[in-house]
């Protein structure tokens, strides 16, 4: 399965409710700082949210709960593998897509067989306090080369405006936050954003 070239990520349910008519159909759903029960009927409204508008949704971190609603997709940050359990994860068929910030990340994750590989921050970002410096789109263009066919997804201080250069430069997918979620108009961002990567 393809993936889209847009990849949003929301923290609540509510924002899918927004923008998924609009056309996103790769979406993550980060719920940071959240009660278990919270994190749990978020999962399952995000869910039936995607499934209704046949859009991919990916779940941030909480593998666990991901694999007990059904879940197709989750997104591993470099601590959070430290914890999981790649084996339960894959025997429930879940695909996995991973965060990497340097070389050693990346030689980690590739021996992982991920089903995409994140590179960030591309640019600065304003969404975390980050020990990593911006990447630069020739960094973008040189972890495309090492993982081949695994789609890259470009992520951090992402816009509209950016968003070209970094898939010129080699991402398969861009990622976006605050560029939507800050935006004083964010359903007019979105549109601008599916308008520049389809």
């Amino acid at each position: 399965m393809k993936l889209d070239r847009f990849y949003p990520i929301f923290d609540h349910s509510d924002w899918l409710r927004g923008m998924l008519p609009l056309g996103v159909k790769l979406v993550q759903l980060r719920v940071k700082d959240q009660p278990d029960a919270a994190v749990r009927e978020q999962i399952a409204i995000s869910q039936k949210l995607c499934r209704d508008h046949g859009a991919v949704l990916v779940i941030n971190d909480y593998w666990q709960a991901a694999i007990e609603a059904g879940c197709d997709w989750i997104h591993l940050g470099q601590e959070d593998l430290d914890d999981a359990d790649l084996k339960a994860i894959r025997k429930a068929g879940l695909k996995l897509g991973v965060s990497t910030h340097d070389d050693d990340e990346l030689e980690r994750v590739l021996a992982m067989g991920p089903d995409y590989v994140a590179l960030g921050p591309v640019y600065p970002t304003i969404l975390k306090k980050m020990k990593w410096h911006q990447q630069g789109l020739p960094r973008v263009t040189e972890w495309k080369q090492r993982v081949g066919d695994i789609p890259l997804v470009g992520i951090g201080g992402m816009s509209v405006e950016r968003a070209p250069g970094v898939l010129e430069a080699g991402a398969d997918i861009v990622s976006a936050v605050t560029d939507i979620t800050l935006n004083a108009d964010p359903e007019a961002r979105v549109r601008g954003w599916i308008e520049v990567t389809r």
